[in-house]
């Protein structure tokens, strides 16, 4: 394997020249900078990572904290974070906690013992419902960034990368009203005790009571079989015309049970869902969602923490990515 060394030798510079470079250094002109690389180049030489890691005190790793990478959104949240993160010279350690604080305390107390620079995480459903956080605290008290993104508590002083949940769907619920003109609109919520799920039942509960409507929110966290208790709710309350689902999946169950009771979407009955552009592709009709930009708020997310990896005086930032209604098949033409 090429060294500095070795290069510095062939150049007939020094082994500081040759790192100035190689890093692209104001201190060293262009034309030393396009010798020292191109040859760089042509010998495959590959910087000692352990080395710099030494020398910098910094590993160039961040840590990723998911509840789940089977929720598309995740997925897609990843496939955002791992993008920046390759953009900007650093990898990624993905862990899953699998909605438990425990496995969550486990992989952040891993990872904290010199792995990785910083931390994004969505918390999992247990640290939200159980409001255990103690260990996140400890990794921030010991200097080690943290960025919370989708999934936040509001009690940590540190940065975040949101959707609106409540005007996501706030403003979904104002469209079936005013647009279409739907006045028996059903809620679906398998994520009540999550911190957007109760967003999200506040923005359909708002634009509701600004028309003089009454809510009708079905509670699925619960549930074992969804399809059977979506089917005999609809069945049960056939004056239900618009449906908007708070998750990716309900929704697409909602449409196909509305169809198995013979009622015709979009004419008798609307349905939103959440998602993301693939998510139209699986259903039919196609499915108009609420989107979430979730390679976005991976992307922001890792470029944030980057952001304050880098910069000693860096601000505490809330960055809001807004989401998109994209309608289609399963709604009306406005």
């Amino acid at each position: 394997m090429t060294t500095l060394k070795e290069l510095a030798k062939l150049l007939n510079i020094s082994v500081s020249t040759v790192s100035k470079a190689l890093n692209d250094s104001h201190e060293i002109s262009e034309q030393t900078k396009i010798r020292v690389q191109e040859l760089a180049e042509k010998l495959n030489y590959k910087p000692n990572r352990i080395a710099q890691q030494l020398k910098t005190n910094k590993t160039k790793t961040i840590g990723v904290i998911l509840p789940t990478v089977i929720n598309p959104f995740f997925a897609e949240v990843l496939h955002g974070a791992e993008t920046a993160a390759s953009q900007n010279n650093y990898d990624i350690i993905v862990c899953l906690s699998e909605e438990t604080c425990s496995k969550e305390a486990r992989s952040m107390e891993l990872l904290s013992n010199g792995s990785v620079d910083g931390f994004i995480i969505a918390v999992a459903r247990e640290t939200q419902v159980k409001q255990r956080w103690d260990h996140i605290d400890a990794v921030i008290n010991r200097k080690i960034p943290v960025l919370m993104f989708d999934r936040v508590v509001r009690q940590i002083d540190c940065d975040k990368v949101i959707v609106d949940d409540f005007k996501s769907v706030y403003e979904a619920t104002k469209y079936l009203i005013e647009k279409e003109n739907r006045n028996s609109i059903l809620l679906i919520s398998n994520i009540e005790e999550l911190s957007v799920g109760k967003l999200r039942i506040k923005g359909y509960q708002k634009a509701l009571e600004e028309h003089n409507l009454k809510a009708d929110v079905l509670k699925l966290d619960n549930v074992e079989n969804v399809e059977k208790a979506l089917f005999n709710y609809l069945k049960k309350n056939k004056s239900i015309d618009a449906i908007i689902s708070n998750d990716h999946i309900t929704g697409i169950v909602a449409l196909n049970m509305a169809r198995k009771l013979g009622r015709k979407i979009p004419d008798d009955i609307s349905v939103i869902g959440f998602g993301y552009e693939n998510t139209q592709i699986v259903s039919s009709p196609k499915i108009s969602i609420i989107h979430q930009k979730a390679f976005e708020i991976g992307e922001m997310a890792i470029k944030l923490l980057i952001e304050n990896l880098n910069n000693d005086e860096h601000e505490r930032q809330t960055i809001i990515v807004p989401s998109e209604l994209k309608l289609s098949e399963s709604t009306k033409k406005a």
